[in-house]
């Protein structure tokens, strides 16, 4: 069997001013693309397959993908298909929340370009993050579909590693394309108030291994849909995939049904506050060091990365100005305030207009801080820091960061938008040194989880906002919750089979 891997990646604020260039992608062919999955490695599953490697195209989350370079790596990802020569399959590597400059439903329309290529035998199995939409024009495409489950995405590598084992499985059996009951569950929820840590999302998806586990039934999956974009198909969504198609159509029916009847009982993951009453609790909180998310302006779902928001408000806090209590604060994205600081020179004292560069004109959050202080670090990564995630560029040390101390505040600027998720992402700062320390993210990720000793969801402006309705949706399908609260009378979970 000859199965194809490939796809295109990235989950896309339609509310952030970022776009998404070609130079923000890692792109991967070839070896390079094989050796990112353990399983086409000599000893992995699937030793009849010839596994081919097309392209493979991720990036950190952001803004819109700009149209030309989407039709750049469709186009590669199209060629490479019709130039391989005869496939059996494709397992299909993508997000689900991709949003490009001037195109509706980016994932459908790729999904299409690639259906067309490979021909209508051909399967094709996608691997996609549970925060993606799914169409039906999506979702007509494909033969097996699947998605994370949990949040965070602890299992993102078994997703994938599932949707490949599944394909080899249907075409090893010769069973072929099997039925998917598909339905959209109107509700639009932002990841942080899904996670699967929490119910009723912990007992939903945790449902969803013994519905695979029935005989008849292939895949069963639920996606949270993306709340930062604007479009039609951002929703909630149920596939179950089967061969028996009464039991595919009942069972994505009960899990729609469950959704919705649970949708008023999401809630964030972590006591939430504005910036003001997050700081001020964590000033007086024993607890260290206390973990603050600015959400609003969170890189890895979307967010520009540049909001000097927070800084402003933690020096405006006198404890913090005095320095009495410490605060880390990274990454606000700022090429030229690094560059500045490296011309400096650790131990000189610098004035920068810090942030605001990539939201400027958004509003009055996204003006630039001014800043002085001192520079006590600067990082010039040459490799990827120790423990990388693999095939994600947000991980490649964002270029050059440099520190600002100010009172008893520390800024890590940096060149380019990065997280800080592991403990390797602070680099030479300790961030367990320090009394608060203020990240750029949603929920926190595994590390800074077991890192913090107590913590808050700072439901912050910027692209990314927590709060959906300050966002301004107007293409959405209405009613559609928490936009509405009423107008749902007519609502029909029934599944489509496709």
């Amino acid at each position: 069997m000859r199965i194809a891997i490939g796809g295109m990646a990235i989950e896309s604020s339609q509310f952030c001013p970022h776009r998404s260039t070609y130079d923000d992608f890692r792109v991967t062919r070839g070896a390079d693309l094989l050796g990112r999955y353990a399983w086409t490695r000599p000893g992995g599953f699937g030793t009849d397959v010839e596994w081919v490697p097309l392209v493979h195209a991720v990036a950190l989350p952001g803004g819109p993908v700009e149209r030309d370079t989407y039709d750049r790596l469709k186009s590669e990802l199209v060629t490479r298909i019709r130039e391989a020569g005869p496939l059996d399959g494709l397992v299909f590597d993508i997000h689900g929340a991709m949003s490009v400059t001037g195109l509706d439903d980016a994932e459908a329309d790729l999904a299409e370009a690639v259906r067309d290529a490979l021909g209508p035998d051909a399967l094709i199995s996608a691997a996609m993050d549970l925060h993606g939409n799914v169409s039906r024009r999506f979702a007509d495409r494909l033969d097996l579909l699947t998605a994370h489950r949990l949040a965070p995405h602890e299992d993102a590598w078994e997703t994938r590693e599932r949707a490949a084992r599944t394909l080899v499985g249907r075409l090893v059996s010769g069973k072929g394309r099997p039925y998917r009951a598909w339905v959209q569950v109107p509700v639009l929820l932002p990841g942080e108030k899904t996670s699967t840590r929490l119910e009723p999302a912990k007992s939903l998806y945790g449902r969803l291994a013994a519905v695979e586990a029935l005989d008849g039934i292939v895949d069963a999956a639920v996606w949270v849909g993306y709340a930062w974009a604007d479009e039609e198909r951002c929703r909630a969504a149920v596939v179950v995939t089967g061969d028996d198609p009464g039991l595919a159509l009942a069972q994505a029916r009960s899990l729609a049904q469950e959704y919705w009847d649970a949708r008023r009982d999401f809630v964030f993951v972590g006591p939430t506050g504005d910036a003001d009453t997050c700081i001020a609790r964590a000033v007086a909180s024993p607890a260290r060091p206390f973990l603050v998310s600015d959400s609003g302006d969170n890189p890895t779902a979307g967010g520009a990365g540049d909001l000097a928001y927070m800084l402003g408000r933690l020096l405006a806090h006198e404890d913090l100005a005095s320095g009495r209590v410490t605060a880390l604060h990274p990454g606000i994205t700022d090429p030229a305030a690094v560059a500045a600081c490296f011309e400096a020179g650790v131990g000189t004292r610098v004035t920068l207009k810090v942030g605001g560069h990539i939201s400027a004109g958004t509003g009055p959050h996204a003006e630039p801080y001014g800043l002085t202080g001192t520079v006590t670090a600067l990082r010039d990564p040459a490799a990827p820091a120790p423990g990388a995630p693999r095939g994600n560029p947000a991980y490649d040390g964002g270029g050059r960061s440099a520190a600002v101390t100010c009172g008893g505040v520390t800024v890590v600027l940096t060149e380019r938008r990065t997280p800080f998720h592991t403990r390797a992402d602070f680099g030479p700062l300790d961030p367990t040194a320090y009394d608060i320390v203020v990240v750029k993210i949603g929920y926190l990720e595994p590390e800074l989880y077991e890192m913090a000793a107590d913590w808050l969801l700072a439901l912050t402006p910027g692209g990314v906002d927590q709060d959906l309705l300050r966002l301004g949706h107007r293409r959405v399908a209405r009613p559609l919750y928490p936009f509405d609260d009423a107008g749902f009378e007519d609502t029909d979970l029934t599944p489509v089979l496709l």
